[in-house]
């Protein structure tokens, strides 16, 4: 708690106004301790936003960092992770300068002693508690890791390391790494036209996709069909771009929140075919 700025406001408050320079003198001192502390986090205030643009830059570094460190997990990189790591800044569509940025945090997140600990800790400081940027910076690491649709057993334990860094459960990890292996299989069917093959453009959905629908909602088979309208809501909610730019999600990081709104919008269209909703 920043108090240096009160305490020396409440000081001369009393030394110039008595009871009531006092208290002047520590309001004027509280709104110095919050410019400073605005100061030292690259002045975001709620969130980090667009006020915060040294604490975007931290929160892209930091992503591509920590995806780096994670694709080092199994041993040695191999240029199948490296090209893995090069599709999904095509899929976020980095270019030029900000590319060369991605790469090189992804970079020194390769080294052996890069810093993660330090690195979530300070994601999750700028963050403030802003859960749903905090649940994107994992589900972004989540999605890397399953990039070649098999999550290896050292990367499943650094994915465990980095919820705790972020202050997630692993029950909420689970549950996260249940939603993006069915949304790996879902994309891929999607990819695939699943209702434009032998079954034709109306067929219903088969059974597997339709399971897939539900583990991307989160949300078990028997729930009620208000259970899925909230889960669906909830999930829209959180990954909105421009919520999540207005929170502080680097521009850059736009194009990846609305493919993840397009996915869970096809989901819940399965779903509620299936249902007849």
């Amino acid at each position: 708690m920043q108090l240096y700025g009160k305490v020396i406001g409440a000081f001369l408050g009393i030394l110039l106004g008595g009871p009531i320079g006092f208290f002047l003198g520590l309001f004027l001192g509280h709104q110095f301790d919050k410019a400073k502390q605005r100061a030292r986090f690259g002045g975001f205030g709620r969130g980090f936003g667009a006020q915060g643009p040294q604490a975007q830059r931290v929160f892209f570094h930091g992503t591509f960092a920590v995806m780096g460190h994670m694709a080092k997990a199994k041993g040695q990189v191999t240029q199948q992770e490296i090209q893995l790591a090069s599709l999904l800044m095509d899929r976020m569509q980095l270019h030029g300068e900000v590319r060369q940025l991605a790469q090189q945090a992804f970079r020194e997140g390769k080294d052996s002693d890069f810093p993660l600990d330090e690195t979530l800790s300070g994601i999750r400081t700028l963050s403030q508690g802003r859960r749903d940027l905090l649940s994107f910076f994992l589900e972004v690491q989540v999605q890397a890791a399953f990039a070649d649709g098999e999550l290896h057993p050292k990367e499943r334990e650094l994915l465990y390391v980095i919820a705790e860094g972020l202050g997630f459960s692993p029950q909420q990890l689970e549950q996260r790494l249940r939603m993006q292996e069915a949304a790996f299989r879902f994309s891929q069917g999607y990819q695939g036209g699943w209702q434009h093959q032998s079954d034709g453009p109306g067929a219903p959905p088969q059974q597997s996709e339709i399971e897939d629908a539900y583990d991307v909602l989160g949300v078990e088979p028997s729930a009620s069909s208000q259970e899925v309208k909230k889960a669906y809501r909830k999930l829209m909610n959180e990954h909105h771009p421009d919520k999540l730019m207005a929170k502080g999600l680097p521009p850059e990081m736009m194009e990846l929140a609305k493919e993840k709104t397009q996915e869970i919008q096809k989901a819940y269209d399965v779903v509620k075919k299936a249902r007849d909703m």
